[in-house]
């Protein structure tokens, strides 16, 4: 198996768009479950997964076959496309001195009692909501976390975080209207 897809390698390289069907056919199971165990997302998964290939179509002519087995250089593909992909997902740091000359001056005063008076209002109606979903919502609206990664640190699936935030902005607007 390890030498039918070195082949196949090789002919991608040269731009043999069967060769390429082919090692789509004989390894995309398995590049599939790696996309799959690290993004735990089968969209997310599926999508991954081709442009993994488009990589390997890209990037065939640099394999070695005599450096590593096909199927592990692959999988590398696969894992670090993944792994990037996650990445990207997760809001970038601002740099502080970019943020402090982005800063407006301190509001005035009429300003300030204006966000106060808000904030104690939201802040009131954080309190009417089960603590997990205001914890929940505060990490997926200010912090930015992902459905995925709310539900793995709630340990609840993904739909069911999905509810608790749906669920929690309505209460949140009925109670800001009051």
């Amino acid at each position: 198996m390890s030498n039918e897809i070195n082949q196949l390698i090789a002919r991608v390289a040269l731009r043999d768009r069967a060769a390429f069907a082919a090692l789509y056919d004989a390894t995309s199971a398995k590049l599939y479950g790696v996309c799959l165990r690290i993004l735990r997302d089968k969209a997310d998964a599926e999508e991954a997964l081709q442009e993994v290939y488009v990589r390997v179509w890209m990037n065939a002519s640099r394999f070695v076959a005599a450096e590593t087995s096909p199927l592990s250089w692959l999988a590398a593909i696969a894992r670090n496309h993944a792994i990037d992909r996650i990445r990207a997902r997760k809001p970038q740091s601002v740099d502080i001195d970019d943020a402090f000359d982005l800063a407006d001056d301190a509001p005035g005063p009429e300003e300030a009692a204006i966000n106060a008076s808000e904030g104690g209002r939201i802040e009131r109606c954080f309190d009417e909501l089960p603590e997990d979903r205001a914890a929940a919502v505060r990490a997926a609206y200010v912090e930015g976390y992902s459905y995925h990664e709310l539900a793995e640190q709630h340990a609840v699936p993904v739909n069911t975080m999905r509810t608790w935030l749906r669920r929690s902005l309505l209460k949140l607007r009925a109670c800001l209207e009051r």
